[in-house]
């Protein structure tokens, strides 16, 4: 029996399963598929993501299908302004995967369909079940294996809008 599978059939679900299996993982309880953090990284790895920079905000305004528009120098997106920080707004979680650079995805999460989807070590991680997705939504274990929607980013360094 996993380690995984033994918290399960304790009663173990949603964010206090993810808490337990993170609090102390070791290098061979790889097979978790559990997010692992590795306090020696000094850099993380990360996929080519779309994002379009721009140089004023005119640029964005061109923008016809914009699905959210996140405005980063505002008190209740503050998490945006540094690296590893994420909003939810409209049901898209918008996270600044590395310094100015954003990426987009659904919060649905495709294994079931709950809005549980967040972004935390460097890719996106459904709370309910451990999905994992990466930056351009594709599935990264197998709970996450059917991917979910990610979205095009662009920003002005002062507002990030997401469309499609």
């Amino acid at each position: 029996m996993t380690r995984y599978e033994f918290l399960k059939s304790l009663g173990f679900s949603g964010a206090a399963l993810m808490a337990a299996l993170t609090s102390c993982t070791k290098a061979e309880d790889a097979v978790l598929d559990a997010p692992r953090i590795d306090v020696g990284a000094t850099t993380v790895t990360t996929p080519t993501v779309p994002v379009t920079p721009v140089t004023g905000t005119s640029e964005l305004d061109k923008i016809t299908n914009p699905l959210v528009k996140v405005d980063i120098s505002s008190t209740s997106t503050s998490k945006l302004k540094t690296v590893g920080g994420y909003v939810i707004s409209n049901n898209i979680v918008v996270a600044q995967v590395s310094a100015g650079t954003f990426a987009a995805v659904t919060n649905l999460c495709s294994h079931e369909p709950k809005r549980k989807v967040i972004f935390s070590q460097g890719e996106f991680y459904c709370t309910d079940h451990g999905a994992r997705f990466d930056l351009t939504g594709k599935g990264l274990n197998a709970n996450g294996s059917k991917g979910i929607t990610a979205y095009k980013v662009a920003t002005d360094g002062k507002l990030v809008v997401v469309y499609s």
